[in-house]
């Protein structure tokens, strides 16, 4: 095994250590650094439930090593709330729509949508399908998800936290 030593920011924190340069980003989140809320599905890329975002841009975290986010600054579900756990717009919205049903798919999803509303700050419902699209849910029939990022992308425009 080949370990090298890495540097990241995840969550606004700074970490630094070593990984095998076989691991996944996915397993260096949630083995090595205890964030378990990144999921992992398929772990081939297909189904986004363990989508991140890396330097703003959502990224598969199954399909990337540990050692590709060198010096990046890493974003998963866990910093999305407050540290005082008030909830991001978009938590709110989900809870409020039931845009959640088992819940597995939805960290990927919630990733996926923040990477939308950064980009896009009034999406129409066609927007947010599309953004979605690459993320797999068995429960909810995807509605109340596109309810739940309309409401969240009207919050934040109203200048509630981005």
């Amino acid at each position: 095994m080949s370990e090298r030593s890495i540097e990241l920011t995840v969550n606004g924190r700074s970490y630094s250590g070593t990984a095998d340069v076989r691991t996944t980003l996915a397993d260096f989140l949630r083995h090595g650094l205890g964030l378990t809320g990144t999921h992992l599905g398929c772990e081939h890329g297909v189904c986004g439930a363990c989508t991140i975002l890396v330097d703003g841009v959502s990224a598969r975290s199954c399909l990337m090593l540990a050692v590709q986010a060198e010096g990046s600054d890493v974003r998963t579900i866990e910093g999305l709330a407050e540290p005082n756990g008030d909830l991001h717009p978009l938590q709110t919205a989900f809870r409020d729509n039931h845009g959640l049903q088992c819940g597995f798919c939805t960290p990927g999803i919630l990733m996926t949508l923040m990477e939308l509303l950064d980009e896009q700050p009034d999406p129409t419902e066609a927007d947010v399908r599309d953004a979605i699209s690459g993320n797999i849910c068995r429960c909810t029939g995807y509605q109340s998800i596109v309810a739940a990022a309309m409401q969240a992308a009207a919050e934040l425009r109203k200048g509630r936290r981005a």
